[in-house]
This record gives structure tokens, C-alpha cells and sequence, in this order.
């Protein structure tokens, strides 16, 4: 089985990683891939799910997805390898139940770097929602950019403006169902995933794992630590909130 590094992995051994896997990862161009693929261009999935309808203007629940929604086991391609991270199935009803959107907006950089392709991908995700389906949790929109700077070919651009900490998915995802983004929370593991909340102007976001709140200088924009038991009660009643606006 092809051996992927981990993200932190240093640049040695994701070398290392590369020529271990280098008869596995074929880099086919993405035009040829996307055939039977939600892709809106070469690295950019967007797929609606299920037929829930919202009324324009809704604020929604953004979601990362490894290590936020699932458990980050370092560019998952293997559908036996998702464990969902019970913590977040609450959060995740709790939206359903006052009719926000749930969506998933996830960087997706090992598609970029030939660790595996759109068709792993589309299987990785397959599972993880039946996985949350399976504990009545309703995802409406995935969206998954594979840009990045390290990548091949159509998929080597650093800076896209889909990839966070850019804004790009949220705002895609608030054109494509009416979203109020500004009242919206987005819930992830890393800086980049609160950055990418701020920059598409909503006023807070939740880090899994973080230590304590804190405000951006300006005061526009808010960090709440996700870690206790008590911080995924208080993520519920926000959402609850919105829900009431």
C-alpha cells in the first residue's frame, strides 16, 4: 500500500513519500478526471447534496473537513480510514434542526500533489457522508479545492482564490444558495480556516483545539476555542441563535 506523509511532515520526508508512492501516483491531467465529477474547473469540487431547499438569505454552518469533521489521518484516500470525530455530530444537528445549511469547505492539496485523484476523493466523501447520515447529519454542499503550490500541471497555483485561508468556497457556496455570509460561523482546526472566515466578512469562527477567544484587532472578527464539552454546547446554542435572526 502507497505510504502518504503527513502534513508536517518535513520536506525530506514527503520526498521520501513521493518516490515510495511514484508507481501509484500518476498525475493524469484533471480535464480527463473530472468526467462523472462535480468539478467546476480542474480544482474545484462543488457538489450540492440532497434536495433541502433554504430561503434566501439564511446564514449556514461552514464546515472543514479532516480533523474538524473527521479525524485527520494525513491525506485520507482510503474510505475504511474515515473515523468521524463525535464532537462535531451534535453541532452538526443542531443546524439541521434549525434549518441552516450545513456545508463543507475543505482543502484538498494531496489531489494536487498526486497522492491520489478526484476519483479517491469522490470516495472518500462518499462514505463520510453516509457515515453522518448514518447519525442524522445532513450535509447540503461540499465544496474542495486541490490547488496548491506544489502541485502539477493545471492544479500548481499557490494563491488560489478558492484554496483558505481565500475566501473563495464560502463565497461560492453563499452565490449558489443565497447565503447570508455574514452571519454565518465556520468551524475548523486551523488558522487558515478562521482566516478564511474573516476574509469573506463573517463575525466568528470556532477552532477545534484552540486554547482561548480572541478578536481580531479591528474587533470584526471572532475566534472561539472548540475543545471542552461545554464549548461544543455553547457552538449548538449560537447556531441556535442564527437560527432566530
Amino acid at each position: 500500500m502507497c505510504r502518504r506523509p503527513r502534513r508536517r511532515s518535513s520536506s525530506r520526508g514527503i520526498s521520501a513519500s513521493i518516490t515510495i508512492c511514484a508507481r501509484r501516483s500518476k498525475r493524469v491531467s484533471a480535464m480527463a478526471e473530472s468526467e462523472g465529477f462535480p468539478l467546476a474547473e480542474p480544482g474545484l469540487w462543488v457538489e450540492r447534496v440532497g434536495d433541502r431547499t433554504y430561503p434566501t438569505g439564511r446564514p449556514a454552518l461552514f464546515l472543514d473537513r479532516d480533523g474538524t469533521i473527521n479525524v485527520d489521518t494525513g491525506y485520507p484516500s482510503d474510505p475504511a480510514e474515515i473515523v468521524l470525530r463525535p464532537e462535531i455530530l451534535p453541532v452538526i444537528r443542531t443546524a439541521n434542526l434549525a434549518g441552516l445549511p450545513a456545508i463543507i469547505v475543505s482543502n484538498q492539496s494531496g489531489i494536487a500533489r498526486g497522492y491520489f485523484g478526484w476519483s479517491e476523493f469522490a470516495a472518500v466523501n462518499a462514505r463520510l457522508l453516509a457515515l453522518l447520515d448514518g447519525h442524522g447529519c445532513q450535509i447540503d454542499l461540499v465544496l474542495a479545492c486541490a490547488y496548491h503550490s506544489s502541485g502539477k500541471g493545471d492544479l500548481s497555483i499557490g494563491d488560489h482564490p478558492m484554496r483558505k485561508p481565500n475566501a473563495g468556497m464560502l463565497l461560492r457556496a453563499g452565490d449558489l444558495l443565497g447565503l447570508d455570509i455574514s452571519g454565518s460561523i465556520i468551524v475548523g482546526d486551523k488558522a487558515d480556516d478562521m482566516e478564511a472566515g474573516r476574509r469573506a466578512g463573517l463575525a466568528e469562527g470556532w477552532l477545534v483545539g484552540g486554547r482561548s477567544n480572541r478578536k481580531t484587532p479591528d474587533g470584526g472578527f471572532t475566534t472561539h476555542k472548540l475543545t471542552t464539552g461545554n464549548d461544543h454546547r455553547r457552538l449548538c446554542d449560537a447556531i441556535v441563535e442564527l437560527s432566530k435572526d
